[in-house]
């Protein structure tokens, strides 16, 4: 039969031998594996002073197991337990050392033992009961705070979706207001577009009429054949024309670029005004959703961040850029109509004013034989001079083009010397900083130099380019009057000049 045994009091034992508590136990009835266990207890000084094993005591048949009184055995070094007293169980085998009742003392309990037990039984009982009673406490607490945010979360987020339909709502109207206005603006721009191309080929009349008189004015012979006022007049209303066909033209580019950019404007605010409106469609039926709405489900993961969604600021941003853009769209597209009309008339007035003064010019081109000549006189003078003036002003600037080596020798031999100090005095100091920058300066009024000797040199080829021809206009002296007055004006005067280009 199993029993459990408590060891009492165990404490190192010195060589003399156990203690009157702790005799060896042997005798009829015990086990020779548990004679042997406790008979020597002094290999075992780490047992505790309390402790329980399993063992197994066979009494014999003729012999009952008795328990002897056991002496109390002293407090070891630093225990507060106060030794047991057991109770003879048996009398008559109080001292027996051989006797198996011993054994059997062992394995029983204490009445302290067993109080203790109890109560920690109701000590447990008491924590579980007052724990589950929280428990529940706050688990109604917890029900009823979820309960509330729950019911806050929803109605901010009602409230949220419907400020968002208002925003929506809002910025729907202004775009759709500029959409209207864009359309608006457009039509006007490609009526002016309209308007410049009839401009445009509305040119090609009188320009034709100026170059067929040029060419007539080629069939003087000899001395007639120069390069008189009315020429100049017919080149400069030749060149007055296709000026203003490349300016009408440029514009009519810009136009173009403009209808496409407002197409464009137009796109997105079309694109935007359907988005926000499916929007608003969508934000409409989430405000109308509730916790007994039909449809709602589960849908897993939906809640995740999702990086490829714009953010409040940028969506308004989004809007307000679009709105703005096609507000400067629709001012550029208003200032290019402005320009269209001011160009047309200031086209007509040029040809008008270029048209009249070749007409004058040949008028006058009788009576100004003579004083042609001394015109060109003078202004033969007159470049010459300036011929003169101009190749000084090319030496001067070589010379002083020549004057800044010196200065610049000096500068880079500074700068060289300087490149020389030691260690921690190679510092980019303020006399480095101003040697850089007067460098710098010199390179500036060498390149600005050559720039003005450049313009010089160019605008010497253009005054002995003037003078060769003011010298060869001075062997002129008549004028053919039968091209002048007969082709000439008798085909201008039937040109309609004052309708070239109206609309």
């Amino acid at each position: 039969m199993a029993k459990t045994i408590m060891y009492s009091q165990l404490q190192p034992w010195s060589s003399a031998g156990a203690p009157p508590c702790m005799e060896p136990v042997s005798g009829v009835g015990v086990p020779p594996r548990l004679a042997s266990y406790y008979k020597t207890p002094r290999p075992h000084p780490w047992r505790p002073t309390l402790g329980y094993e399993n063992v197994e005591v066979t009494p014999l048949p003729a012999q009952p197991i008795t328990n002897a009184l056991v002496e109390p055995c002293p407090n070891p070094v630093g225990m507060s337990t106060e030794p047991l007293r057991f109770p003879n169980l048996v009398t008559g085998f109080e001292r027996n050392p051989n006797h198996s009742a011993r054994a059997a003392l062992y394995t029983r309990f204490t009445p302290y033992e067993w109080v203790q037990n109890s109560l920690s039984h109701y000590n447990e009982a008491d924590t579980t009961r007052n724990f589950a009673e929280r428990l529940r406490s706050d688990a109604v607490r917890v029900i009823r705070e979820t309960d509330e945010r729950t019911t806050a979360a929803q109605r901010d987020a009602g409230r949220r979706i419907g400020e968002r339909i208002t925003d929506a709502t809002f910025w729907r109207n202004e775009i759709a207001s500029e959409l209207e206005r864009m359309l608006a603006e457009t039509n006007l721009l490609q009526d002016t577009r309209r308007a410049l191309e009839k401009a445009i080929q509305d040119c090609e009349a009188p320009l034709h009429i100026a170059q067929e008189c040029l060419y007539h004015r080629e069939g003087r012979q000899g001395i007639d054949l120069v390069h008189d006022q009315p020429e100049q007049a017919l080149l400069k209303e030749v060149e007055n024309l296709r000026n203003c066909q490349e300016r009408l033209k440029a514009l009519h580019q810009k136009v173009q670029e403009q209808l496409r950019v407002n197409r464009a404007s137009q796109h997105e605010l079309e694109t935007d005004v359907k988005s926000k409106e499916s929007a608003i469609g969508i934000d409409s039926m989430c405000h109308q959703l509730n916790n007994f709405s039909r449809g709602i489900n589960y849908y897993g993961g939906i809640e995740k961040y999702d990086p490829t969604t714009t953010i409040p600021e940028s969506w308004s941003e989004h809007s307000n850029r679009i709105n703005q853009r096609s507000q400067a769209e629709r001012a550029k597209s208003a200032q290019l109509r402005t320009d269209s009309d001011n160009l047309i008339n200031a086209c007509a007035n040029d040809i008008w004013n270029a048209w009249n003064n070749s007409n004058s010019s040949l008028s006058r081109r009788a009576t100004e034989t003579l004083e042609a000549k001394n015109r060109l006189q003078m202004h033969l003078h007159k470049v010459q001079q300036e011929i003169f003036d101009v190749e000084k002003s090319i030496e001067l600037l070589r010379k002083a083009i020549m004057d800044k080596s010196n200065p610049m020798k000096v500068a880079h031999t500074r700068l060289e010397a300087r490149t020389h100090r030691r260690d921690v005095e190679l510092c980019r100091d303020n006399a480095q900083n101003r040697l850089v920058k007067e460098v710098h300066e010199l390179n500036e009024s060498v390149d600005q130099l050559h720039r003005k000797l450049q313009e010089a040199e160019s605008q010497h080829q253009q005054l002995l380019k003037t003078r060769a021809n003011l010298e060869s206009d001075l062997h002129v002296k008549v004028n053919s009057l039968f091209i002048d007055r007969e082709k000439c004006l008798g085909m201008r005067r039937s040109f309609p000049v004052s309708a070239t280009i109206k609309y």
